[in-house]
C-alpha cells in the first residue's frame, strides 16, 4: 500500500475510534488483503474468551455499516464460534467498490468496543499476494504443503507463515532454533512463490494462518483429521520433534512438493 493509502487509512481509524468510542486497540500492524475482481475470502476475528457472550461485528469503513455475528447477506456471512473464540467474516463477489478499510470489533461494555484485527481490503484483476488453496486438509502424522504467490513487486520483501491464533510466524530464510523444524518454507523467485511444508501433523495445528509478503497478506484454513486407519501416529510432543529432526528427509519432501504444484 502506497504512503498516500498509509496516511488516509492511519486517520480514518483515528475518527473511527473517536466517534465508536474504541476502547482498546488490540489488533496487529495493519495488514493489507488483494483479492480478485468477482473473488470471495473469509477472514476469521479471533477475541478474547471472556467476550464469548458480548456482541460482535464487522464494520466497514466504506459505508460506516456494522453487521452482526451469525448474519448472512447476500454476499456477506458473519458467523460466530464462540468455541474457538473467534468469528469469521465471508465476503463473495467482490468488486472494486469494496475497496477499503474493515474491522474486526467486540463489544466490551456500553458505549465501550474493542478493534480485534484491522485490515485494508483490496480489489485488484493481479492481486499481490493469493494462495493457490485457501482450504488445506491432512491427517494426523501426515504432512500438507500450501502455495503462496506474489507479485513481481514484492520478490525482495519478508516472506512469513502465520498462524492468527497466537501471532507466531516462520520467516522464508530463517534458521535459528526459534523455528519450528516441522514446518520448512521455500522460496522460488522465478516463479514468484514460496511454499510451506507442514510435516508430522498434530490435531492442535488445525486452524487459521496466513502467508504474507511484507504488509500484504492472504488467510488459509487449515484442518486436521485423525490419522488415516492402518496407520501410526504420534501426537506427543517428544514424538514430533523427532518425527523432524532428520534434515535430509524433510528436504527431500519439501523438494518434492514444490516439483508437484508448479
Amino acid at each position: 500500500m502506497n504512503t498516500y493509502v498509509k496516511t488516509n487509512t492511519f486517520y480514518i481509524s483515528i475518527w473511527f475510534w473517536l466517534i465508536l468510542g474504541v476502547e482498546s486497540y488490540s489488533s496487529w500492524s495493519n495488514h493489507v488483503l488483494t483479492i480478485y475482481p468477482g473473488g470471495s475470502v473469509t477472514i476469521p476475528c479471533y477475541y478474547d474468551k471472556k467476550y464469548t457472550q458480548q456482541k460482535k461485528s464487522w464494520f466497514s469503513v466504506i459505508d460506516k455499516t456494522d453487521t452482526y455475528t451469525n448474519t448472512t447477506e447476500q454476499n456477506l456471512t458473519v458467523i460466530d464460534h464462540p468455541d474457538q473464540s473467534l468469528f469469521t467474516v465471508t465476503m463473495r463477489n467482490l468488486q472494486n467498490k469494496h475497496t477499503g478499510l474493515y474491522y474486526c470489533v467486540v463489544e466490551t461494555g456500553v458505549n465501550k468496543t474493542n478493534v480485534t484485527y484491522e485490515l485494508y481490503l483490496k480489489i485488484q484483476s493481479a492481486p499481490d499476494v493469493s494462495v493457490v488453496n485457501s482450504s488445506v486438509s491432512g491427517h494426523e502424522g501426515g504432512d500438507i504443503s500450501v502455495q503462496c504467490l506474489y507479485s513481481s513487486g514484492y520478490q525482495n520483501k519478508v516472506k512469513q507463515w502465520c498462524r492468527y491464533k497466537d501471532q507466531r510466524c516462520y520467516t522464508v530464510g530463517r534458521t535459528d532454533t526459534s523455528q519450528n523444524p516441522s514446518v520448512q518454507i521455500s522460496d522460488d523467485d522465478e516463479r514468484r512463490s514460496f511454499t510451506v511444508l507442514m510435516t508430522g501433523l498434530r490435531r492442535t495445528d488445525s486452524g487459521w494462518y496466513f502467508c504474507s509478503v511484507g504488509e500484504v497478506m492472504n488467510p488459509v484454513l487449515i484442518t486436521v483429521t485423525e490419522a488415516e486407519p492402518g496407520k501410526a501416529k504420534d501426537t506427543s510432543e517428544s514424538g514430533h520433534q523427532e518425527n523432524n529432526n532428520n534434515t535430509t528427509e524433510v528436504t527431500d519432501k519439501l523438494q518434492k512438493y514444490c516439483i508437484c504444484i508448479y
